[in-house]
C-alpha cells in the first residue's frame, strides 16, 4: 500500500529528477491542464444550454459555475489531504490504492492516466487545426493542419523530455500571458457595460429559463470546466516541499480559475445582452464578442485567437506531464511493462514514457488524416469530430476515478483528517463526480452514447491485468517460499543436531 514518503522508499528503483520544483510551478502544472483561456472561450456555453440535454442554467450560468466550484473545492480538499500523506509521481494512482487496494488502485491508475494520454494526443490534433484555420482567416497563409500537429508534436517532446522545469515553465509563460490578456478583454466589456448594462440578474436562480432544473444541468458541465486541476499531486515525487506546495497549487488553482470563469461568464451573459440562444448559438463566446461591430477589433480578435492557441498548448502539456507520470509510476510498480519506467539519466524524465504519449498523438493525426477525420464530419474541419469525441471520452473518465478517489478518502483519510471536513468533503466530491457522470452520458447522441461502453471495456482489461499481476505475484511468493524450506529444514535438523 502506498505510504508517506512513497517516492523515498523507491531508494535502489527508477527515479524521478531532483525535488526542486517550488509552489509555482505546482500551480502552473494544475491551472495549465484546467486550460482557463480555452474552457471560458468554448466550453461555458454548455454550461448555459447548449449540450446535449437542451438544458443549461442560461442565463443564471455564473451561479452553476460558482456551485461547481464549491463541490470541486470539496474535492480538492480530499486530494490536498492526500497529497500531505503521499507525494508520488502517480499520486492519482496511489491514492485510491490506499483507500481500496492494490487491485482497484491498479484499475483507477489505468483509467485514470490512459484518459490523461488520450486528451494529450487529442490535445495534438486541436492545436494544429485551430492555427492552421487562424493563419488561414487572418492572414492567408495556408498550412495544412497536419504539418503543424506534428511540429507542436517535436516541441511537446521537447518541453517534456529536457526537464519538468522546463515544461512547467511552458506552462506559467503561456496559462499567465493568455489569462491576463483575456482578464483584461472581459473586464473591458463589463465595464462599458455589455449590450444592456450592468446587472445582478446573472446572480438570480430566477434568471433561469428552466428554474433550479437547469441550473443543476449546467452544474453538470461546469465540473467539467474544472478537470484537470488536481493534476499538481503527479508531482510530489519532484517537488522540494510536497506536503505544503501540492494543497497550495491544487486548492489555490481552484478557487483563481473559479473567479476567472465567474467573471468570464458574467462578461458573456451581459456582452449578449442576457440572450440565452444567442449566447448558445455563440460556438466560441470570446471570438464573437471580441469581433469588430462588438467589443474589439480585428487586430484584438487575432491577439484572442493567439493566446487561445497558447492555452491549448498548456493544457497539452499539463495532460502529457500527469500520463507520462503515471506511466512511469505503474511501470515502477511493475503493474505494466517496465520500460515505461526508463529514465533519462540526464534530465531525469521518463523517457520512454514521453516517446509513447507524443508517438500517441502522431498516431492520431495519421488516423484522422487517412480515415478522413473518422467520424462523419457534417460540415466541421476534419480534426474536429474525432478531437471532441477522444475529449469527452477521457473527461468521462477523469470525473469517475474522481468518484474513487472521493469514496476511498473514507478509509484512507479518517485517520489523518479531520473526520467532520472529511464527510462533507466526500459528500461534495461524490456530487461532482456523479454530476458529471450523468452529464456526460444523459440524452448524448451517438458517436458520443459510445462513450460509457469504451470506459467499461478500458476498466474490464484493467482487471484482467491486475488479476494476472496478482497471480503472477503470487506464484513468485510460492516459488520463493519453495526455495526458502530446504534451507529452513536443513537449518532446522542441524540445530537438532546440536541440541
Amino acid at each position: 500500500m502506498a505510504s508517506e514518503g512513497r517516492a523515498d522508499e523507491g531508494a535502489g528503483r527508477e527515479q524521478l529528477g531532483e525535488r526542486h520544483l517550488s509552489v509555482v510551478d505546482a500551480i502552473a502544472q494544475s491551472a495549465g491542464f484546467m486550460g482557463p483561456v480555452f474552457s471560458s472561450a468554448l466550453l461555458i456555453p454548455l454550461v448555459v444550454g447548449a449540450g446535449a440535454a437542451g438544458k443549461g442554467a442560461g442565463i443564471a450560468t455564473p451561479i452553476a459555475i460558482v456551485i461547481a466550484a464549491v463541490g470541486v473545492g470539496g474535492l480538492g480538499w480530499i486530494i490536498a489531504a492526500y497529497s500531505r500523506k503521499i507525494h508520488a509521481a502517480g499520486a492519482l494512482y496511489d491514492y485510491v490504492t490506499d483507500g481500496f487496494g492494490k487491485r482497484t488502485g491498479f484499475v483507477a491508475g489505468w483509467l485514470y492516466y490512459g484518459c490523461t494520454l488520450l486528451l494529450s494526443a487529442a490535445i495534438v490534433l486541436l492545436v494544429g487545426g485551430i492555427t492552421s484555420g487562424f493563419l488561414s482567416t487572418a492572414y492567408g497563409v495556408n498550412i495544412p493542419y497536419w504539418v503543424i500537429d506534428l511540429v507542436y508534436a517535436a516541441l511537446l517532446f521537447c518541453l517534456l523530455y529536457f526537464g519538468v522545469k522546463i515544461s512547467t515553465k511552458a506552462q506559467l509563460v503561456l496559462v499567465s500571458l493568455s489569462a491576463l490578456l483575456v482578464l483584461g478583454f472581459f473586464l473591458s466589456v463589463i465595464v462599458q457595460g455589455g449590450h444592456g448594462g450592468n446587472t445582478a440578474r446573472p446572480f438570480e436562480p430566477s434568471s433561469a429559463a428552466d428554474g433550479w432544473s437547469g441550473i443543476f444541468f449546467g452544474i453538470v458541465y461546469a465540473i467539467l470546466l474544472f478537470v484537470g486541476f488536481e493534476s499538481a499531486a503527479n508531482l510530489g515525487e519532484e517537488t522540494a516541499n510536497p506536503k505544503r506546495s501540492i494543497p497550495i497549487a491544487i486548492l489555490g488553482s481552484v478557487g483563481v480559475v473559479a473567479a476567472f470563469y465567474v467573471l468570464a461568464a458574467y462578461a458573456q451573459d451581459i456582452g449578449f445582452g442576457l440572450n440565452m440562444t444567442k449566447w448558445v448559438k455563440s460556438p466560441a463566446p470570446l471570438f464573437t464578442l471580441g469581433a469588430p461591430g462588438n467589443f474589439g477589433t480585428s487586430i484584438l480578435l487575432d491577439f484572442l485567437n493567439i493566446v487561445v492557441i497558447c492555452d491549448i498548448m498548456a493544457v497539452g502539456v499539463g495532460a502529457a506531464v500527469s500520463s507520462t507520470r503515471g506511466l512511469f509510476a505503474m511501470a515502477r510498480d511493475r503493474r505494466i511493462p517496465g520500460p515505461f519506467a526508463k529514465i533519462s539519466r540526464r534530465w531525469g524524465t521518463p523517457v520512454n514514457a514521453i516517446v509513447f504519449q507524443v508517438l500517441l498523438g502522431v498516431a492520431f493525426v495519421v488516423l484522422v488524416r487517412l480515415d478522413n477525420g473518422v467520424f462523419p464530419l457534417n460540415g466541421a474541419p476534419q480534426f474536429f469530430p474525432f478531437f471532441a469525441w477522444v475529449v469527452g471520452l477521457g473527461g468521462l473518465g477523469l470525473v469517475v476515478v474522481y468518484a474513487a478517489i472521493s469514496l476511498g478518502a473514507i478509509r484512507g483519510l479518517w485517520h489523518h483528517a479531520n473526520p467532520a471536513a472529511l464527510v462533507v468533503a466526500v459528500v461534495l466530491g461524490l456530487g461532482v463526480a456523479t454530476g458529471g457522470i450523468f452529464g456526460s452520458i444523459y440524452k448524448v447522441p451517438s458517436p458520443e452514447n459510445q462513450w460509457i461502453w469504451y470506459i467499461i471495456g478500458w476498466v474490464a482489461v484493467g482487471a484482467g491485468l491486475t488479476a494476472l499481476n496478482m497471480a503472477r505475484e503470487n506464484h513468485s511468493a510460492v516459488a520463493r517460499a519453495s526455495r526458502d524450506l530446504p534451507e529452513l529444514s536443513l537449518a532446522r535438523t542441524d540445530a537438532e543436531s546440536a541440541g
